[in-house]
């Protein structure tokens, strides 16, 4: 097990402040002395009074990370070693981020043990908080966009922005998003585009904001906005889809999915989007089960936790195809794609 310096101080720093916390609220909700422990639903309602979830770590830790990165873009010039330095302040996190979400666990289960993987990058759990976390940054902080796109000939040059009153909106709007607050987050992009109509990064952001508030027909604009500036943007390609399905429009979510395809061959994400399309929109078990399997193959070759996702998925295809005395065509596309079930 290892743990770094900076990250077992963070862990005990949160633990302290935690335990603190938790103190105070149970000696003001157990007058009897002689009470030790916590009923579920009291440790519930404790935790809901610190307002400590998964959620609330998750937004320390990306903070956190941020901070790091802003750092790392001020001190070091040289783009590899400041996106390897980015890097670093991600992995510095998942220690910390890791422990206390399954503290936070334990408390709510106390029946179940702790176990952690902590140092072992190769390791699924691993995997996962680290990619949670790298998503979580994905959508709030600006700077690791901004080192992310010096290391990608692909993006535009037109992501960002150069007029410094589009780019304060843009920050602004990404404290609203940081604290999930999608609707302020709004007029602070809106702002940033009408100020830099060809911002994509700024109409990306708008374009989250309006399909997590479920103004839909907005969102598809803005996506689109973004995409006439820069056709290979991924942001775009990605959630354009899940706006079209939400509207009802599986033929254009199955077309941008493919178009996402063309630039970014081998993204299992790309295959799953599409087998859930098939699957919920299409009823077409048979593109949706070839589609999952490819995205059920990649992911277990990069070992990534999502492939237990693809794997229920393929399950309950299987299901349904079972149900349309079809196991003979399920049976076959498994095998085309080199997946044996024991």
């Amino acid at each position: 097990m290892v743990i770094t310096i900076t990250a077992l101080t963070k862990l005990i720093l949160l633990l302290s402040i935690f335990l603190t916390s938790l103190t105070c609220v149970m000696a003001q909700k157990n007058k009897d002395k002689n009470k030790r422990v916590l009923s579920p639903e009291e440790t519930q309602s404790v935790l809901s009074q610190l307002n400590m979830d998964s959620a609330t770590v998750l937004k320390s830790a990306a903070e956190s990370a941020c901070r790091c990165i802003d750092s790392v873009d001020r001190a070091q010039k040289d783009k590899d070693k400041k996106t390897k330095a980015a890097i670093e302040c991600i992995d510095n996190e998942i220690a910390s981020f890791q422990m206390a979400v399954k503290l936070l666990n334990s408390m709510k289960n106390p029946s179940k043990e702790i176990n952690i993987t902590i140092g072992d990058k190769n390791s699924n759990e691993y995997k996962f908080y680290y990619f949670s976390l790298e998503r979580r940054l994905k959508d709030s902080c600006r700077t690791l966009n901004q080192i992310l796109m010096t290391n990608d000939d692909i993006v535009s040059e037109k992501s960002l922005t150069k007029n410094s009153e589009a780019g304060a909106a843009y920050d602004k709007g990404l404290t609203f998003i940081r604290n999930e607050d999608y609707a302020g987050g709004i007029p602070w992009f809106e702002k940033a585009v009408a100020i830099d109509p060809e911002f994509a990064f700024a109409w990306d952001n708008l374009g989250i904001c309006y399909r997590r508030t479920n103004n839909l027909e907005k969102a598809e604009a803005a996506y689109k906005a973004s995409l006439k500036i820069d056709p290979k943007g991924k942001t775009p390609l990605q959630n354009l889809p899940v706006v079209y399905q939400l509207l009802k429009k599986p033929d254009e979510a199955i077309d941008t999915y493919n178009k996402l395809l063309e630039y970014y061959p081998g993204d299992p994400e790309v295959y799953y989007g599409l087998a859930i399309v098939y699957y919920n929109n299409k009823k077409d078990m048979e593109k949706a089960l070839d589609n999952m399997c490819k995205a059920y193959n990649i992911y277990g070759d990069a070992r990534s936790p999502y492939r237990s996702d693809a794997e229920k998925v393929i399950n309950m295809i299987y299901a349904q195809m079972k149900k349309d005395n079809k196991e003979e065509a399920f049976q076959r596309i498994l095998k085309e794609n080199k997946i044996t079930v024991n």
